[in-house]
C-alpha cells in the first residue's frame, strides 16, 4: 500500500528545495527563508527537484537528534521516495559530514543552531530585535556556521565569529584569520541579514582588539583570546578511492550480501537490472546502494536504506558514513567515477548544459519555459525563486544621487557603468509582495554605489519596510532576476551607461556571449572581441563594421540561438549565421585574427561535469577539498592552489598568495589524484597556470570570466554590500 502524507501533496511539484522537520513524529515544513538553518537536536527531510523533473531526497540528522526522530525521518524519506515513484536519489546526511550535493544547495553557508523541538525551539522568520546568538564560522569551500555558547570563552584567534544581536550583526575576525575565510564569513552575515531579517539589519566588521562598546556590553569584559587550533579530521585523498561491490538479496527472508568485485574500477556490466547492489567506499565514509528497475524485488528496493545502515554496523564503519540510494538511471557523478566504462544512455549534453536525470537515464533537453526558471541550485535554495517572474517590474538608474526611471523599452539591458534599482511586485496568497534588487555594474563609481544603497533603504522605507532586498553584482545575477524579462535574455554591457547623452560611443566591434544557465534563464554578456573569448558550447553575436555574425558552437542549444535574435535586433541590422569550423575570413578578421579558444571536445561528449578542488595547508597539513555546487570564479581562493578536473585534463591553478608548500605539493597531489582515480584514467595532461595568466581553455569553464576581478580586493568588494 502506498502511504501518502498531506505534506507530500506539494512535494516535488515545482523545481527547487523543500524542507521538513520531524516534530512529534510528524513532518512540519520549514519556512522557505530559513531552509539552511538546522537545529542540532532534530532530524529533517529535504527534497530537491530539478526541472526534468528528477528528485533528490536527503534525510539530515543532527548530532543530538534522538533514535526515534532519526527513525521517523528514515520512514518518511522512504515513503516520499515511494510516493515519487521510486525514482529519486536518496541521501543520508549527518551533521558536519554532509554530501557535496547537499552542500551545493547552500553556497552562503549551512547554519547549525543549538536545541531542537524537544527543547521548544522553532523555525520562525523574524524582524526580531531580541536575537542573541554567537555563530562560529568554519570552512573554506563549504561554510558551516555553528551556534556556540554566547561567551568570550567560545572565541579563538584563528576563526571568524558572528555575534548576532538581531538589529545589529557583528562579524568578528580573529587576528590569525585569513582573507579568503573573511570573505566567506561575510557571505553568512549577508545571508542572515537578507533572508532571516528580510534585509533589515546592519552588519559591521570588527577586528580582534577593536571591539565596539556594544559588543563588550553584550558579551561582558573581554579576556585574552586563545590561538586557533588546526582541524585534523581531513584526510589525504590518495587512499580514498578504493571500493568493493556487493550484491544484496533477501531470498531467504533476511538481507545478505555477496561480493561481486573486490576492488575498483568496476565494469558497468557487473550491475544486473534485476538486482540491488552495495558499492562500499567505506574508507572514504561513502556507501552507495544501487537499485535495479522496479523488476527488482520490491522489498529489497524498499529496504535499501536500512540494508546500508546494517552494512555500516557489520563493517564497523563510522556512523558519519554518507549513504546514497540510487535508482538505475539516476546515478550520481560520485558513483559513476568507480566505473571505468560508464556510459549513460543518450550522452548528448556537455557539462555546461543543464543535464537533468530523467526517470531512466535519459538526459532530457528541457524546453525553454519561464515556469521552470526556478532551478539554479545555489540561488533557488538560497533566495527561493518566488515565482516565474511574470509580476510587475519597475527599474530606475542611479544618477546624481537620485533615481531616474529607465524607459520600459530598454528593460533587461544593464550597463557596466551604471547602478540600478529593480522593484519587482507579485501576488502571493492574495497579498502583494515586493523584492528590491540593487544591481551594481563593475565600472560604476563609488558615489553611485553608496547612493544605490541609500536609495534602496529609502525605497524600502517608502513601502513600509515590506520588501525583501537583494544586492547583485554584475555577472552574479540570480536566476530569478534573469527571469524577469519574459523570455528575452538579460543583456549585460561591459561598460557605458544608459543615460541620455552619457553613452560613450560604442566600440566599432563588439562581441556578446550567450549562455543558458542550469536554470534555463539566458544571459548575454558583452566580452572582449577576441577569438580567445569564444566557447564551443555557446552562441556568440559579433557586430563589426564588416557585418554582424551569429556564431554557434558545436554544443550550443536552440534556446541560445533564439536569444541571439534579440541581441541582433537590439544592435540593429541583420546578421549572417556562422557555424563553428565554417567561419568566413571576415569573421576572424573582425576578431583580430584566428586564435585558440575553449574547444574542449570533452565538453560535447561526456556527461561528466567538471570538478574544482582547493589544496590548502592553512591547518598545518596539506589537505584537498572539493568545492560544492555550481562553482564560480569567486571560488578560486587566491591564497591556495586549486585543481580543476575537466575529465580529459587537469589544471593546477596557482593563486598569487599561495605559499611554497602548496605550490610544490600541488603537482604531486594532481598526479596522486589521477593515479588513484577510481575509473582508472591514466596519463592525463596536467596543466599548471598562474593567477592572472589563465588561458581560454581554463576560463571557458567559468561563465563570464572577468580578467580584472582580482584588481579589486575581494574583501572590499564584499564590504561594499554591507
Amino acid at each position: 500500500i502506498m502511504v501518502s502524507h498531506k505534506e507530500f501533496e506539494t512535494a516535488g511539484k515545482k523545481p527547487g528545495l523543500q524542507a521538513w522537520r520531524i516534530e512529534n513524529m510528524d513532518l512540519k515544513p520549514v519556512p522557505k527563508a530559513l531552509i539552511g538553518n538546522f537545529f542540532t537536536g532534530d532530524a529533517y527531510v529535504l527534497l530537491y527537484t530539478t526541472p526534468a523533473p528528477s528528485h533528490y531526497i536527503h534525510m539530515w540528522l543532527g548530532d543530538e537528534c534522538s533514535q526515534d526522530e532519526s527513525g521517523a525521518a528514515a520512514i518518511f524519506a522512504t515513503q516520499l521516495d515511494d510516493f515519487l515513484g521510486g525514482g529519486p536519489v536518496q541521501f543520508r546526511e549527518v551533521q558536519n559530514n554532509e554530501s557535496l550535493t547537499f552542500q551545493g544547495y547552500f553556497k552562503s553557508g549551512i547554519k547549525y543552531q543549538q536545541g531542537g523541538v524537544a527543547s521548544g525551539f522553532h523555525h520562525v522568520v523574524t524582524n526580531d530585535a531580541n536575537v542573541k546568538r554567537l555563530l562560529h564560522i568554519k570552512g573554506r569551500r563549504t561554510i558551516r556556521a555553528t551556534e556556540v555558547a554566547f561567551s568570550w570563552a567560545s572565541f579563538n584567534q584563528g576563526d571568524c565569529f558572528i555575534v548576532d544581536l538581531g538589529k545589529d550583526i557583528y562579524q568578528w575576525c580573529g587576528s590569525e584569520c585569513n582573507r579568503f575565510e573573511l570573505v566567506k564569513a561575510s557571505q553568512v552575515a549577508i545571508d542572515i541579514r537578507d533572508n532571516e531579517r528580510n534585509g533589515r539589519a546592519t552588519i559591521q566588521m570588527v577586528e580582534e582588539g577593536a571591539e565596539p562598546q556594544a559588543l563588550i556590553d553584550a558579551l561582558g569584559p573581554k579576556p585574552s583570546i586563545p590561538p586557533g587550533t588546526p582541524d585534523d579530521d581531513k584526510v589525504d585523498i590518495s587512499n580514498k578511492k578504493k571500493a568493493s561491490l556487493y550484491m544484496i538479496s533477501d531470498a531467504s527472508g533476511s538481507m545478505k550480501s555477496t561480493i561481486v568485485a573486490e576492488s575498483s574500477p568496476f565494469k558497468q556490466a557487473m550491475l544486473n537490472l534485476e538486482e540491488c547492489y552495495i558499492l562500499d567506499n567505506g574508507v572514504d565514509q561513502n556507501l552507495f546502494v544501487w537499485k535495479g528497475r522496479p523488476k527488482a524485488n520490491t522489498s529489497e528496493r524498499k529496504a535499501a536504506m536500512s540494508a546500508a545502515q546494517q552494512f555500516i554496523k557489520d563493517k564497523g564503519y563510522s556512523n558519519k558514513t554518507q549513504i546514497q540510494v540510487l535508482p538505475a538511471g539516476g546515478e550520481t557523478t560520485l558513483f559513476k567515477q568507480f566505473f571505468s566504462d560508464w556510459k549513460d544512455k543518450d550522452q548528448t549534453t556537455g557539462p555546461t548544459k543543464a543535464y537533468a536525470i530523467g526517470r531512466i537515464a535519459k538526459v532530457e533537453k528541457v524546453p525553454f519555459d519561464a515556469s521552470t526558471l526556478h532551478t539554479n541550485h545555489s540561488m533557488a535554495a538560497q533566495h527561493g525563486m518566488v515565482d516565474d517572474g511574470k509580476g510587475k517590474v519597475q527599474i530606475w538608474r542611479v544618477e546624481g544621487g537620485d533615481k531616474v526611471a529607465v524607459d520600459a523599452s530598454s528593460y533587461g539591458q544593464f550597463f557596466g557603468g551604471d547602478c540600478y534599482l529593480i522593484l519587482y511586485s507579485y501576488k502571493l496568497g492574495g497579498r502583494e509582495q515586493h523584492i528590491i534588487y540593487t544591481w551594481s555594474g563593475l565600472k560604476c563609481t563609488q558615489d553611485e554605489l553608496a547612493a544605490s544603497a541609500f536609495l534602496t533603504v529609502k525605497l524600502d522605507d517608502s513601502m513600509g519596510g515590506a520588501p525583501v532586498q537583494v544586492r547583485v553584482t554584475q555577472g552574479q545575477e540570480p536566476a530569478h532576476l534573469m527571469s524577469l524579462f519574459q523570455g528575452k535574455p538579460m543583456v549585460v554591457y561591459m561598460g557605458g551607461t544608459s543615460r541620455k547623452g552619457g553613452q560613450a560611443k560604442s566600440a566599432a566591434t563588439r562581441l556578446f556571449h550567450i549562455r543558458q544557465s542550469s536554470s534555463r534563464a539566458t544571459r548575454a554578456v558583452e566580452v572582449k572581441p577576441l577569438a580567445s573569448s569564444l566557447n564551443t558550447n555557446d552562441v556568440f553575436v559579433l557586430k563589426s563594421p564588416g557585418g554582424t555574425f551569429v556564431w554557434s558552437g558545436v554544443g550550443a542549444s536552440e534556446e541560445e540561438m533564439a536569444a541571439s535574435k534579440h541581441i541582433v535586433a537590439t544592435l540593429g541590422g541583420s546578421a549572417s549565421n556562422v557555424s563553428e569550423d565554417k567561419e568566413p575570413d571576415g569573421f576572424w578578421l573582425a576578431l583580430g585574427g584566428k586564435n585558440e579558444y575553449q574547444s574542449s571536445k570533452s565538453l560535447q561528449k561526456t556527461v561528466k561535469p567538471p570538478r574544482l578542488f582547493g589544496c590548502s595547508n592553512k591547518t598545518g597539513r596539506l589537505i584537498v577539498e572539493e568545492v560544492p555546487g555550481d562553482f564560480q570564479q569567486t571560488d578560486l581562493a587566491t591564497d591556495d592552489v586549486m585543481l580543476l578536473d575537466t575529465w580529459d585534463q587537469i589544471f593546477i591553478w596557482i593563486g598569487n598568495e599561495a605559499n611554497d608548500e602548496e605550490k610544490t605539493g600541488a603537482p604531486k597531489i594532481a598526479k596522486d589524484y589521477v593515479d588513484s582515480d577510481p575509473s582508472g584514467r591514466k596519463g592525463l595532461p596536467i596543466v599548471s597556470i598562474k593567477q592572472g595568466a589563465e588561458p581560454p581553455t581554463f576560463t571557458g569553464w567559468f561563465q563570464a570570466w572577468d580578467h580584472k576581478m582580482w584588481e579589486t580586493d575581494p574583501l572590499d568588494k564584499i564590504r561594499s554590500q554591507f
